[in-house]
Formats: structure tokens, sequence, C-alpha cells
């Protein structure tokens, strides 16, 4: 274990992601990282002054992920869907963070700003202007959130078995409509009870994303607003 002396920001950080990954994000407090830091909550503070600054350590650490390195070279709207492709991955690792988020000022974050940033920059390049392109990237932040937030299938499931109870369920709900009023849906509640192919799931919706970015920066710039990314 840590001692007070080897104790920096990173471990701590890092530390209180391990916990929130394999408990919850409420289990990361100050008092519960010092006990597993080896070390008494008052060395804590020397990096972290509450709950409130730990969670925006947190953030930030996490977010960093979001902005990796890419082809300075490449169109914008590839280099974009990298972006929204790293973030959609990042909350896929780390469940809590589309719930993190709503715990902080995200402005108050070196990683946000920074992916921000550059993503007004990508835009503009697209020919948004910067207030649509703030506009674009809340979308696509709250749009990949979302993608994470309805993945199909059981997240939460304790088993194998569990999941696939609950997909059985959720079939019987639908092909309980009434089929003359509902011909769609009941026909589409077979679907339900296959296991849902995630990377497919993911693939699609952020094709969706992306999609509109392009269809509407096309029309803006069509001489070069949108270029084929690689799917």
């Amino acid at each position: 274990m840590a001692n007070a002396e080897r104790l920096s920001r990173l471990s701590l950080v890092e530390k209180a992601v391990e916990l929130a990954d394999a408990e919850s994000l409420e289990s990361v407090t100050v008092r519960r990282l010092a006990q597993e830091l080896g070390v008494t909550p008052m060395a804590l503070y020397w990096h972290v002054k509450n709950k409130d600054q730990l969670f925006v350590c947190l953030a930030d650490h996490l977010l960093a992920q979001v902005t990796p390195e890419f082809d300075p070279a490449a169109p914008w709207n590839v280099r974009l869907r990298v972006m929204v492709e790293a973030l959609i991955g990042v909350m896929r690792r780390h469940r809590y963070m589309p719930g993190l988020f709503a715990r902080v000022e995200k402005q108050e974050l070196a990683s946000f700003n920074r992916a921000t940033d550059t993503a007004l920059e990508l835009l503009s390049q697209a020919g948004f202007t910067l207030r649509e392109g703030y506009a674009v990237s809340t979308y696509l932040l709250h749009g990949a959130m979302a993608l994470v937030e309805n993945e199909p299938g059981c997240p939460g499931a304790s088993s194998a078995a569990e999941a696939a109870e609950s997909r059985r369920q959720r079939r019987l709900t639908l092909e309980r409509l009434p089929a003359g009023e509902f011909p769609r849906i009941v026909e589409y509640a077979k679907a339900m009870e296959e296991e849902p192919d995630l990377d497919a799931y993911y693939a699609f919706g952020l094709d969706l994303l992306m999609s509109g970015v392009e269809a509407v920066a096309a029309k803006r710039t069509p001489s070069s607003a949108t270029q084929n990314s690689t799917r």
C-alpha cells in the first residue's frame, strides 16, 4: 500500500478510478480512499480539499483519453469521429461517467476544455461558426452519453442467465400488445430475446451521430466539408 510520503495526486486518482470501477461512484470518498491507500484522511487533503474536488480530479483524469493522438493531415470528420469514439469507449469502461459529469463543472476540467477546443477547431474547418460548433460538440457529447446509458441488453445483470431472462420478459411484454394495432412492434419483439451485438450497436450509433454533422457540414462547404471516414 502507498504511504503518505509516496502519495501523489495521480496515485490517489488512479485508486479512485479503481474503486469506482469495482463498486460505484458513491464508494469514492476521501475517508474510503485513505483506507485503501493506507494513509490518514489528512494526508489526502494535501491533494484534494473535499469530495467535490476529488470528483473533478477523477473526471479530468478520465476525459484526458478523449483527445488522442491522430494524424493532423486527416480530414476533420475522421479526427472528430476518433474523438467521439474515444469518448464512447471511456464511458463504456467507466459506466458511472454520465453521473460523474452531472456532479462537476465541466469547464473546470482541463481535459474537457482541451477536447472542446480541439472539436471547435475541427468543426470550424467544416464551415461551422464557433457558436454552431459549440452546439454540435454538446450534441455529440450528449449523444455519446445516451448511447452508453441506453445500451441494449442488461449491462447490470449479474449473470448471463439473468440477462437472458430479462430479455425474455421484455419480449413477452411487447408480444402482449395488440398485434392489429401495433404490428411492427409485435414483430420486433422476437428480436428482443436475442443477445445484442454491442459492437454493431455502437458502430451504428456513432455513424448516426457523425452522419448528421457531416450532412449539415456538406451543405455549408460541399466541396470539402465531408470526406469518407473509415468505418
